[in-house]
């Protein structure tokens, strides 16, 4: 790679011994100094590495002593060899003799923080000054990293013949899920613009437009709260859709790029192909989450029948168990990881049994077992020095969400987890229709979606019943992506909505270019949508997701390096037809 411009020959990571009595001219931060007296070293950084200058010169040391840390520097001289050798570098064997240095830019501000400790200060701090913080070299390789994987998805992308095409980010607003952002139009007082959630409809008509494969690493916006693996307001996700195509296809797509992505950027083991497929329903009485981690071992076992009425707590309540075997943990780390980390997180029914080396039952509930020893044993099969959690709740579906919280925290807790493997799964099969808080009928995943049956699925089956061709991809425990089938059937879809308390009116106000489309002949069509910014967040190793992102809002939804969100003055206001209503 040839680095020089017309202010440097070379950069401040490639020069090595061979380059020894060349005239060279360096730009880059100083990075640090050490003061020796009768001379001085200074350390040269750029984006490609560092490079140490030796200053013996008396006007050129109190130069260097007057410039502040992570000032831009020029500096030309020769290539020198190291007296003292540092051979963990690149450039360990030589340093450079200035002829001159020149300031380029001077830091004239005090550093709110140390360069390479960044990552140890306050996140807020970090993001404030976030310009600087990426001059550390483990915040800026997350962010090469990136760009990698983005160059790599493309390229896979376009051998396979997928077009990349960009989608509007002004658009209408939509019922996909989540709450929209808003942009208020200057030239239609009283309407709004929305920035998509996701290019959901914009691919559909796509491939209504005739167009086969298309694909683009697409901005969606979506006013949701932050999480560790979900950044506020914006993120990224490798969009696509294929014409004249179903499930099948889209997981034999997504197989034959992901594996080879994540071998390509890392050095764990990669799932082969064909990935697990799991339904829904099996993976919530498995895992008590459609989000399951294989490379925990643990599982979730219904206990229901055998313990509701043997134990007074659990009278007329869902049991659900996860079972450790060869646990040898002290009663202090029952209480105080367990049980207080439960409660922590809202979840009180938990309960416990363990075996002792005899595999007699011991603390917690054991007492109400004894007449039933056997059938526990069986059921559970537990075996000497196992421990089981239990969880007991009146509604079935938190029951199961509270054993996958104990099932998740035990793995981590005693350390089960293959650390070593990216495990990629499907999750399939998920139901059409679900109740609402109210108990009435309601999408339950993605309306888009086709439900298996078709037509007739929706006028003969109960709602509840109807399964969807939809399916998510997990790896280890993170949802990547979710995807489906298309309903590009307009009679489909009126009947899809009208079960869900939607008239063709809405479908025709909401979905009005996606609805007239379909009516003039459509494709068959299905695809996904990848999460970038969780892909690098894997492959980095990385557990906070704003940590793969160059610009990242906070927790909070702030930008706190360019001040957003902000106020904006009466004019802006006006223009667009405004008034802000003050709260007293």
């Amino acid at each position: 790679m040839n680095n020089k411009t017309t202010l440097r020959t070379h950069s401040c990571g490639e020069l090595t011994i061979k380059d020894k009595g060349k005239k060279v001219t360096l730009c880059g931060f100083l990075h640090s100094i050490r003061d020796l007296g009768h001379v001085i070293f200074f350390v040269l950084r750029d984006f490609y590495g560092i490079t140490q200058v030796l200053v013996s010169d008396e006007k050129q040391k109190e130069q260097v002593r007057g410039i502040s840390r992570e000032s831009t520097l020029s500096v030309t001289g020769k290539v020198i060899e190291r007296s003292s050798p540092n051979r963990q570098i690149p450039t360990g064997l030589i340093e450079i003799e200035p002829a001159k240095i020149e300031v380029l830019g001077a830091c004239s501000e005090t550093l709110p923080f140390e360069i390479p400790l960044s990552l140890t200060m306050r996140e807020d701090t970090r993001l404030k000054y976030r310009f600087l913080d990426m001059r550390n070299p483990e915040v800026k390789d997350k962010l090469i990293l990136r760009s990698k994987i983005a160059a790599s998805l493309r390229k896979r992308m376009i051998d396979k013949g997928f077009l990349e095409i960009t989608t509007p980010i002004l658009t209408s607003s939509s019922p996909e899920g989540a709450r929209d952002f808003i942009v208020p139009s200057r030239l239609h007082h009283g309407q709004f613009y929305a920035l998509p959630q996701a290019p959901q409809q914009f691919k559909q008509l796509l491939m209504a437009g005739g167009f086969d494969k298309y694909f683009q690493i697409a901005p969606c916006f979506r006013d949701e709260d932050a999480r560790a693996d979900r950044s506020p307001g914006e993120f990224y996700q490798l969009d696509l859709e294929m014409a004249f195509a179903g499930q099948e296809d889209v997981f034999e797509l997504i197989e034959s790029v992901l594996p080879q992505l994540f071998e390509e950027f890392t050095h764990k083991k990669v799932d082969k192909p064909p990935f697990r497929r799991i339904a829904y329903k099996d993976c919530l009485n498995e895992f008590g989450s459609d989000k399951p981690d294989f490379r925990n071992p643990l599982r979730i076992t219904d206990a229901t029948k055998l313990l509701q009425s043997a134990v007074p707590m659990f009278d007329k309540k869902f049991v659900k168990v996860v079972v450790t075997d060869n646990f040898d943990k002290p009663r202090s780390f029952i209480d105080k990881d367990l049980i207080e980390t439960a409660k922590g997180n809202e979840i009180e029914g938990v309960y416990w049994l363990r075996t002792d080396g005899a595999n007699e039952f011991v603390g917690g509930v054991a007492k109400f077992l004894v007449d039933i020893k056997t059938e526990v044993i069986k059921k559970l099969n537990l075996k000497p020095n196992s421990f089981a959690t239990i969880i007991a709740h009146e509604k079935e579906e938190l029951c199961l969400k509270q054993a996958g919280y104990m099932r998740n925290l035990l793995g981590e807790k005693l350390n089960l987890l293959d650390k070593n493997v990216f495990n990629f799964c499907w999750v399939a099969d998920y139901p059409m229709y679900e109740l609402d808080d109210e108990g009435k009928v309601a999408f339950s995943h993605n309306p888009f979606s086709m439900p298996q049956g078709g037509k007739t699925a929706l006028d003969k089956k109960n709602p509840l019943d109807i399964l969807a061709y939809q399916y998510d991809l997990v790896c280890n425990g993170i949802e990547l992506s979710s995807g489906a089938v298309r309903n590009y059937c307009p009679d489909t879809m009126i009947k899809a909505f009208k079960i869900a308390g939607y008239g063709q009116d809405v479908i025709e106000e909401k979905f009005s270019a996606l609805f007239n489309a379909f009516k003039f002949g459509a494709p068959p069509h299905a695809g996904i949508a990848p999460g970038l910014d969780r892909m690098v967040m894997l492959l980095a190793d990385e557990p906070n997701i704003r940590e793969v992102i160059a610009f990242p809002m906070n927790k909070s939804a702030q930008d706190l390096l360019m001040g957003a969100p902000n106020d904006v003055n009466e004019k802006q206001l006006s223009e667009v037809g405004i008034k802000l209503r003050v709260k007293d």
